[in-house]
C-alpha cells in the first residue's frame, strides 16, 4: 500500500508541474504570437492544444531513453537547445511584426452548418484578401506543434528529466512523463485561450487595438529571444 501510494503521489505531482509548465514565460510569448491571426474560442484552444502534443511528444521521446537506456543529456547539448528557443522565439516575433506591417482587411465571414447559420471576424493580410482559402479559421497546427517539440527539449522539462532519473520504478518513471505531458497540453490549451481573449475581444470592434496587441506580442517575444540568447552566451563563456 505505501508503495503505491508513493506511485499515485508522484503521477499527481506529474500533472500539477505540467500544468505549471505551460505558464513559463518562454511558452506563453510563444503562443501568443500565433494567436493573432486565430480569432475564435476554439482555434485559439487549439494552439495551445498543439502546442501541448508537440511538447509531449519530445519530452515523451527523450524521456524513454532516459528510463529505459539511461542516457543523459549532456550540458552543451541542453545549452544548444536553450539557444534554440531563443532563436525561435526572435523568428516569431518577427513573423508577428510581419503580420502588422502588412495589415490587412477586417470583415465578418458566414458560415452555415445545416441550419445554423453564423459568423466569424477575420482579419486577411491585403494580397489574400480575395483569396477563398483565406476564409477558413482552422487550419493545420503543424507550427505550434514544432514550437512545442523545440519547447519540449530544453527548459524545465530538463529539469523534469532529471526528476525521472530518480525514480527508481520505470513504470512510475515512464507514468510520470506522460502525466506531465498530458498536464501540459491541459495547461496550455487552457492558457492560450485566456491569452488571446484581448485579440479576440479587440478584432470584433477595435481593428487598430488588435493590430497593436499583436505588435506587442511581437515585441515581447522579440526581446524574451534575445535576453534568452543573451543569458545561453554568458553560460557558454563561463
Amino acid at each position: 500500500m505505501p508503495e503505491t501510494l508513493s506511485g499515485i503521489t508522484v503521477l499527481g505531482l506529474g500533472l500539477v508541474l505540467g500544468l505549471k509548465h505551460a505558464l513559463d514565460a518562454d511558452h506563453l510569448v510563444a503562443v501568443s504570437t500565433f494567436l493573432g491571426q486565430r480569432h475564435t474560442f476554439l482555434s485559439s484552444l487549439l494552439v495551445g492544444s498543439f502546442w501541448g502534443i508537440g511538447h509531449s511528444v519530445s519530452l515523451l521521446a527523450v524521456g524513454f531513453l532516459v528510463v529505459l537506456f539511461d542516457v543523459s543529456l549532456p550540458e552543451r547539448v541542453a545549452g544548444f537547445l536553450e539557444f534554440s528557443v531563443a532563436l525561435m522565439l526572435i523568428v516569431l516575433g518577427l513573423n508577428a511584426f510581419k503580420h502588422v506591417i502588412r495589415g490587412g482587411r477586417i470583415h465578418t465571414h458566414w458560415h452555415a452548418h445545416g441550419d445554423r447559420i453564423h459568423s466569424h471576424p477575420h482579419l486577411h493580410p491585403v494580397a489574400d484578401s480575395d483569396m477563398p482559402q483565406s476564409h477558413h479559421g482552422l487550419r493545420p497546427g503543424w507550427k505550434p506543434i514544432a514550437v512545442g517539440m523545440v519547447h519540449g527539449l530544453a527548459g524545465s522539462a530538463a529539469l523534469m528529466l532529471i526528476v525521472v532519473s530518480t525514480i527508481e520504478s520505470r513504470a512510475v518513471a515512464l507514468g510520470y512523463i506522460t502525466i506531465f505531458g498530458i498536464g501540459s497540453i491541459g495547461g496550455m490549451a487552457m492558457m492560450s485561450s485566456i491569452v488571446g481573449l484581448p485579440l479576440r475581444l479587440t478584432i470584433r470592434r477595435f481593428a487598430k487595438a488588435h493590430l497593436v496587441i499583436q505588435a506587442l506580442a511581437g515585441f515581447l517575444s522579440v526581446s524574451f529571444g534575445l535576453f534568452l540568447a543573451y543569458e545561453v552566451g554568458l553560460d557558454w563563456t563561463r
